[in-house]
This record gives C-alpha cells, sequence and structure tokens, in this order.
C-alpha cells in the first residue's frame, strides 16, 4: 500500500512539473533544441559505426552514448572513443 501512494505522489509531482514547464513558449524552443542535439548525435554515432569495418571501432547505440554526444559534443564523442580505445584495446 505504501508503494502505490509513493508511486502516485510520484507521478502527480511530475504530471504537476509537466504541466508548469510546458506553460511557456521557451519550454517547447528548448525541448525541441534538445530533440534536435539528440537526433544529431544519434545520427553520428550510426555514422561512425557504418565505417567500423575500415576502422575498427564500434560505439553502442545507447542512451548513455547518445546522452554524452549530445551534451558535450566532438569532445564527447573523442572521449568516448579514447575510452572505447583504452579500456577495450
Amino acid at each position: 500500500m505504501k508503494s502505490y501512494l509513493l508511486w502516485g505522489v510520484l507521478i502527480a509531482s511530475g504530471g504537476l512539473l509537466g504541466i508548469l514547464v510546458l506553460r511557456s513558449r521557451a519550454a517547447f524552443q528548448w525541448i525541441g533544441m534538445l530533440m534536435l542535439q539528440v537526433v544529431f548525435s544519434s545520427i553520428l554515432l550510426y555514422v561512425i559505426n557504418l565505417f567500423s569495418p575500415y576502422t575498427h571501432l564500434e560505439l553502442p547505440l545507447n542512451a548513455a552514448t547518445i546522452g554524452t554526444v549530445s551534451v558535450l559534443g566532438m569532445p564527447g564523442l573523442a572521449a568516448i572513443t579514447a575510452l572505447k580505445l583504452w579500456v577495450v584495446g
């Protein structure tokens, strides 16, 4: 019973926060720019994986790598690539 109450409070507060944030026009522009960054980073990682037979470098397409490249851009891609080469070999 306690977990249902906690989930209900979480869902209700998340919904109210979403309504509060989405009332302004700037929030839609911010969400649009965020989605654009995610799409561009996904395409960039996909293109790098297309060349994996030639470069022998395969980066996974998951939330962590896409989020890192979305937030950090090309330095994030370089960091993920360096980690992949350093840790995996």
